[in-house]
């Protein structure tokens, strides 16, 4: 689907009363993931800021968190931003991976600090972006998952390099980049097939 008709399609989903009361979801969490393929990232990237416009033009407050940088913001919080960017040419990507994930885990530390902003600023919508940045010390799954009893007033959508597949025999997916096939989550649907 071109870029236009994305933004088209995502306009008027989330600007609908059934998007933003959270109709039809069959009482699963209000978790939307927007699927884009990785090589579209700067289209996206601009698609998702003309969507804030248009949807506080009209009047729909939208909290935008980066992952990426919450993932900076907690790192410099906690005073290991520059020991972090010391280390990293120095040591085995593994072990980068392990203290980053000690650091930025989801429940212990990310999704409390999301918390924190939901409850800072009054919003209609949750978009989350940043997903590609964070691999692989932050798995969009276990985001989502920490996130079911924190971010569950509002509607979330998360803007995800890669796609959201259901299937039968595998159940659903989350395949990062299109590559990577291991992210198990069920509970969101695909905004693309949300309709209006």
């Amino acid at each position: 689907m071109p870029m236009q008709d994305r933004l088209q399609h995502l306009v008027s989903v989330v600007s609908g009363q059934r998007f933003l009361n959270k109709q039809g979801l069959g009482n699963e969490v209000p978790f939307f993931i927007c699927p884009y393929r990785p090589e579209e990232a700067v289209d996206m990237d601009r698609l998702q800021r003309q969507l804030v416009n248009r949807l506080e033009q009209a009047g729909i407050k939208i909290l935008c968190i980066n992952l990426y940088d919450l993932a900076v913001d907690i790192l410099k919080d906690r005073e290991i931003w520059e020991q972090v960017l010391e280390l990293e040419p120095t040591v085995a990507k593994d072990q980068l991976k392990e203290l980053l994930q000690g650091v930025l885990d989801p429940e212990a530390h990310l999704v409390p600090a999301i918390g924190a902003k939901l409850q800072s600023v009054e919003f209609d919508v949750l978009f989350i972006s940043g997903v590609g940045e964070v691999f692989p010390y932050i798995r969009s799954h276990n985001v989502l998952n920490n996130l079911q009893s924190t971010a569950k007033d509002q509607p979330t959508v998360m803007f995800f390099p890669g796609s959201y597949t259901h299937s039968l025999e595998t159940g659903a997916s989350l395949d990062l980049f299109g590559r990577l096939h291991d992210d198990k989550y069920y509970r969101a649907f695909n905004i693309f097939h949300y309709e209006a």
